[in-house]
């Protein structure tokens, strides 16, 4: 019976599948595992791409998010669909279909011209790769199946952010396009058994509890992965590549975590701590930040190998298990944005509100002109008005036309400004946040109950 020890660990060892890899098959074993890995990343990889989507299809931050929701949602409603009859295929019939409908959805994600077909194509490619994913479970061993999906979800925005800086939103697909056509093809050169019988109600009864486990910790990531990148994007205004550079600290912690004891309850605890470090910022401190998303890193790194092991149910149900571990680890994501965006949105308004009194009360305490004043306030009013409206206003653009990079004293009270918005603006995330690091909690919960 699949349950976490005290180490971290299952009782049921993870095995290869039937077909154990060869030195000629090596290749092809983990151009599958990569693209696991970015099926996995397609679940946050477009975060810090959001503000140049924006632009592009002249929407709003509302909008362009119902790009990374679709995603989720088509993974988790595809592979839930499919925990009742996936264990009847061939998992490389399985996989390959996958595959074929994800590269034909990236291709129509990254010629999108029109918002809803980039959305309609993100569905598609989400109903890809919980197929692929599904399928994916036999082809490869367990444990790189679920180090593919461990780094390739940390590793999603910082990927992207580099993707977007270099090139431009679309190299995000463009990218993921070889690789998918090389899984499929590595897929296709593979021979695979016809899947077991599987009993349902055992594995049922031994994964329930770890995929629980698992949603929430998901659940908890939109804090890191999609709040933090938002915090550090949209508010504090790095560009993607800075960004992701921030970010990446999340990844490497989550690789540093596997020379450390295994540990879902202790790695869930982590994963809250850092969120709640990220509620607490006093300020747009990119060095606090960086602490925090390095807690959530290790969390990460301990907690979803080791439930993710447990909720594979090797014995007497991979497939069907496994599938639904995925199915339960999208609907997560997807009920934490359900629950954590309406509450950003309820809380901006009124910190909006409080920025452009603090903004109003530098701008009179600066020692500059009232003809320099005057203009500021007017261009600092309308920008308000766009970030009402969900648009990204450059606030620093009043100063600049003025000759603020040449004037200090214009400088200094741009920086001032931008500062006292960005520390306002930051403390309204603290509720978002707070409920995030609530879904980690609970998570470190039931599994210290596992534990026990």
């Amino acid at each position: 019976m699949s349950m976490i020890s005290a180490n971290g660990s299952t009782q049921s060892p993870n095995s290869a599948p039937p077909n154990a890899d060869t030195s000629g098959a090596w290749h092809r074993t983990w151009l599958v595992a990569a693209l696991v890995a970015i099926a996995f990343a397609d679940s946050s990889i477009v975060v810090l791409a959001l503000p140049q989507l924006y632009s592009r299809f002249e929407t709003s931050i509302t909008g362009v998010s119902w790009i990374v929701t679709a995603y989720n949602a088509a993974v988790a409603l595809t592979a839930l669909a499919l925990v009742f009859f996936v264990h009847r295929f061939r998992a490389r019939l399985v996989f390959a279909a996958g595959s074929l409908l994800f590269l034909a959805a990236t291709i129509a994600c990254a010629s999108a011209q029109a918002l809803w077909f980039l959305i309609a194509a993100r569905c598609v490619q989400g109903a890809g790769a919980g197929l692929l994913l599904a399928g994916a479970l036999s082809l490869i061993a367990v444990n790189v199946w679920t180090l593919a999906g461990t780094f390739g979800a940390a590793l999603g925005p910082a990927l992207g952010g580099v993707l977007t800086q270099l090139f431009d939103w679309r190299a995000i697909f463009i990218a993921q396009a070889p690789v998918a056509a090389a899984g499929l093809v590595a897929a296709w050169r593979r021979e695979d058994e016809p899947t077991a019988a599987e009993g349902w109600r055992p594995s049922l009864r031994r994964t329930v509890p770890a995929n629980v486990c698992l949603g929430l910790v998901f659940g908890a990531l939109v804090g890191a992965l999609f709040l933090g990148v938002l915090l550090v994007i949209i508010v504090w205004q790095y560009t993607p590549i800075e960004g992701a550079l921030i970010v990446s600290v999340l990844p490497l912690a989550a690789f540093a975590a596997r020379a450390l004891p295994r540990n879902a309850a202790a790695g869930a605890g982590l994963l809250a701590a850092g969120l709640v470090a990220l509620a607490l910022l006093p300020s747009a401190s990119v060095p606090i930040a960086m602490c925090a998303l390095a807690l959530c890193g290790l969390g990460l790194g301990l907690a979803v190998p080791t439930l993710s092991n447990a909720a594979l149910d090797v014995e007497s149900g991979l497939t069907r298990s496994g599938t639904l571990t995925i199915g339960v680890r999208h609907l997560g994501l997807v009920a934490a944005i359900a629950t954590i965006a309406p509450l950003l949105a309820s809380t901006l308004p009124d910190a909006g509100d409080r920025a452009m009194l603090k903004a109003t009360q530098v701008l009179l305490d600066a020692p500059i002109g009232i003809t320099d004043k005057v203009p500021i306030a007017l261009d600092l009013r309308t920008a308000f008005n766009k970030a009402k409206t969900g648009e990204i206003p450059d606030l620093k653009e009043p100063f600049d036309s003025r000759g603020a990079q040449s004037n200090p004293t214009l400088a200094a009270a741009r920086d001032d400004l931008v500062s006292a918005i960005q520390n306002t603006i930051t403390r309204a995330f603290r509720s978002a946040f707070f409920l995030a690091a609530a879904f980690a909690a609970a998570g470190a919960l039931l599994a210290w109950r596992l534990i026990r």
